[in-house]
């Protein structure tokens, strides 16, 4: 039975905001002002990114300086529909040339999505709702689990190539879905971007041949 201590939570609380104060000041003193001169006044992103929430998931792991480059946008199941305003912000305001979905392996709520999530609160159901996959069951296998995180992926994909069909059609927007593998699931290295959809086109000789190109 688990018992309620004010004063263990009430030092875990301080161990974690000692640590952030502590690690911002690092990144103050390794910042020089002029580090932030690009984009102190506004900003001009890349990219805009739209993630899953989920704590492993880290903008370092695609941008080793992310600051002012990538417009990121996060929720569960790395989702348009539960956040459109802020991807058409990046992308119609902002004029970022690239729009990139990022699932991930292991994701909680490509899950709970395939499964009966009926007791989950009126909030978190409204955002699993929209997360449509091809299984239904409460025994995901490792595969399941990986082509629900894909397809859904895929979806998310499809949804911004009707929402931004002019700027697709126009070559001033690509959009490109990967999946961020910390579990080298995909055999590809941990911690590895696994690009699976480039515009719609999810066939993996066209894929390696247009990052070819891109590189």
């Amino acid at each position: 039975m688990h018992t309620h201590n004010p004063s263990n939570e009430f030092d875990q609380l301080r161990g974690i905001i000692k640590n952030l104060i502590q690690d911002n000041d690092e990144f103050v003193r390794t910042h020089e002002p002029e580090y932030f001169d690009p984009f102190e006044q506004q900003q001009h992103p890349r990219a805009t990114v739209v993630t899953c929430s989920d704590a492993r998931v880290h903008t370092q792991a695609l941008d080793k300086t992310p600051d002012g480059d990538l417009f990121m946008i996060r929720n569960i199941g790395n989702q348009i529909a539960t956040a459109e305003g802020s991807v058409e912000y990046g992308v119609r305001h902002l004029h970022t040339p690239l729009l990139i979905i990022v699932g991930h392996v292991a994701c909680g709520a490509i899950k709970a999505a395939a499964s009966n999530y009926s007791s989950e609160s009126d909030a978190i159901k409204h955002e699993l709702n929209s997360i449509q996959l091809p299984i239904k069951t409460d025994e995901l296998t490792t595969d399941d689990w990986l082509r629900g995180v894909i397809a859904n992926v895929n979806n998310q994909v499809n949804y911004a190539l009707i929402k931004f069909a002019d700027e697709v059609k126009e070559q001033i927007l690509t959009v490109v879905g990967a999946v961020y593998d910390f579990q080298n699931v995909l055999g590809q290295g941990q911690g590895r971007l696994v690009i699976v959809n480039i515009n719609g086109n999810i066939d993996t000789m066209h894929i390696a041949a247009r990052l070819l190109e891109l590189r």
